[in-house]
């Protein structure tokens, strides 16, 4: 095989274990992580310095800057994360996307193949998932730095190369030259991670004379620099359709990278010193691996610093370069926090999942409000109007994001606590389905009344508007009791259920001595029972619900 032909297929080879082992272990650390990755994304609620630091642990989980940016957007676009509060986690999530440089750096080419079995064995062997979890993170570190040897092997020609030699010394000599390089590897790869390891594995070359780099530590900084601006381009990509604050998230990551980039550009020499003066000291290819993944935490510590407390200015910017007020949503019935972009991130997704089906409660508490107008207002056409578009937009909602967590569930990305976690908001998505189903077959009931010219008599109507109260308490009761996990909640709603049967019993007796008595028309005996009937089912909607508190 021609060798330029060679060089370019282990490159690609080697590339691909790579990413190929840290999305592997990214996943597998996000299982490991489990429910600490849902405390460290409560931090993001906190001030801004508590905001970076939770940016810095998510990317050290997700070893992807991107990634945490893509999640972040998402949040700020549902309206759980306001922007000031967003741009402090994308300053964090720069400086923990360094960690992956760092675990580069590290000399590690004789227990690689150890660390490949030791993973292995450990996933292989063990029945208990987080252990799984764990031998996988091992199994995959270890092919994420194979895929560095490889990388590193075949670029060992290209160090002895004239003209490559030529290339890089231009590099180095005018900046701009190497930020256009980076910038292009990192939209070509999609990850900075991917293409600093490149660069560090390029940069641990020898030149002519054996012991300096072939490119050096100041020629490098530009590509790295590049890289860095590069990296934003998946947040802007993923921020498209989404919402003004969204976008200006995307953008504040942007203009992070950028400005850090134009001002460092000047004072390379400066920033050369000062890492050569930081890192371990002996020949060059030994320790230029370390050198530019210092080089990459210095940049975005120090950019960090800067841009935290300058945090009122940034939203000023970002706001100048995104103008505009989103537009108010008129379909109500539309997902205000699902995030299509977030369903390979597990704990974010399910964290989206548990506010969504708040927002679905919402619609359905609205829409048992709605009912008992339409019943009880002397069967107005205008609240049945209300009740139909009540009924949709609830059974609408509840599709979508039953097929949402369904996506969940086919990722294959659920630990098994996360599973259980998205089986109660779905157990909990259908029964409020059900109860939209028994609330239109009341609208159906009430539009066949007014069709017939059917009207109820003001003590049948006030004893169904007290039962509907009682179902709308029920309804509240049942979903307090799982969105606090309170089984003493969850108790006092089925005592409720009981209570409630034995009311409807009484209210049938109270009907059948109205018709006796002449209070009541005979013929909406039919119309009342089927109405009770409803309600019964729609209690027995409300006590699947409360029974997900008890199990």
């Amino acid at each position: 095989m021609n060798e330029n032909v060679s060089v370019i297929f282990g490159l690609a080879g080697g590339l691909a274990l790579f990413l190929y082992g840290m999305n592997s272990m990214s996943d597998a650390l996000q299982k490991a992580a489990g429910e600490r990755m849902k405390k460290i994304l409560e931090f993001l609620t906190k001030n801004p310095i508590m905001g970076a630091l939770a940016g810095a642990l998510v990317t050290a989980v997700l070893q992807s800057s991107s990634a945490t940016t893509v999640m972040v957007i998402g949040f700020v676009s549902a309206g759980l994360m306001k922007l000031p509060q967003a741009i402090s986690v994308i300053f964090g999530a720069n400086i923990g996307t360094t960690m992956t440089a760092q675990l580069i750096a590290f000399k590690i080419s004789d227990y690689i193949y150890p660390i490949i079995f030791i993973g292995f064995m450990i996933y292989f062997i063990s029945k208990k998932e987080k252990i799984k979890n764990i031998g996988m993170v091992i199994f995959s570190f270890g092919l994420l730095f194979e895929g560095i040897e490889i990388m590193g092997s075949v670029m060992k020609p290209l160090a002895n190369s004239p003209i490559f030699i030529d290339m890089m010394g231009k590099v180095s000599e005018i900046p701009v030259l190497g930020v256009l390089l980076g910038l292009v590897m990192t939209l070509v790869v999609q990850s900075s991670s991917a293409t600093i390891a490149v660069l560090q594995n390029f940069a641990a070359q020898a030149g002519p004379d054996g012991v300096t780099s072939v490119i050096g530590l100041a020629g490098a900084i530009p590509i790295l620099l590049g890289d860095n601006i590069g990296t934003t381009i998946t947040a802007l990509l993923a921020s498209i359709g989404q919402s003004k604050n969204a976008k200006r998230t995307a953008v504040a990551h942007s203009v992070f990278n950028i400005t850090g980039s134009m001002v460092f550009i000047w004072i390379i020499p400066v920033l050369v010193k000062f890492v050569e003066f930081i890192s371990p000291k002996g020949n060059e290819v030994d320790i230029i691996s370390r050198q530019i993944a210092n080089a990459h935490t210095t940049f975005n510590v120090v950019c960090t610093l800067i841009w935290l407390p300058l945090i009122p200015l940034m939203v000023k910017i970002v706001t100048w370069l995104v103008r505009g007020n989103d537009e108010k949503a008129t379909v109500f019935w539309k997902p205000k926090y699902l995030d299509d972009k977030v369903v390979s991130q597990p704990a974010a997704a399910i964290y989206l999942v548990a506010n969504e089906v708040d927002h679905l409660s919402e619609l359905a508490a609205s829409m048992l409000g709605t009912m008992k107008d339409a019943i009880t207002e002397k069967q107005d056409r205008l609240w049945q109007e209300k009740l139909d578009e009540s009924f949709h937009a609830v059974k609408k909602l509840s599709d979508l994001l039953n097929n949402y967590i369904t996506r969940l569930f086919s990722s294959g990305n659920l630990t098994e606590e996360q599973s259980e976690q998205a089986a109660v908001h779905l157990y909990v998505s259908n029964n409020i389905d059900r109860i939209a189903d028994r609330c239109g077959e009341v609208s159906e009931i009430c539009k066949q009344m007014n069709e017939e010219g059917k009207q109820m008599s003001e003590k049948a109507l006030s004893d169904l508007r007290e039962c509907i109260r009682i179902s709308q308490s029920l309804f509240e009761g049942s979903m307090e009791a799982v969105r606090e996990g309170n089984q003493d909640y969850a108790q006092e709603v089925i005592g409720v259920k009981d209570k409630l049967r034995k009311a409807q019993k009484k209210l049938k007796k109270d009907h059948l001595k109205r018709i006796k008595a002449k209070e009541c028309d005979v013929s909406m005996t039919k119309e009342f029972s089927q109405i009770l009937y409803n309600l019964d089912r729609i209690a027995d909607g409300c006590i699947g619900i409360a029974e997900e508190a008890v199990s």
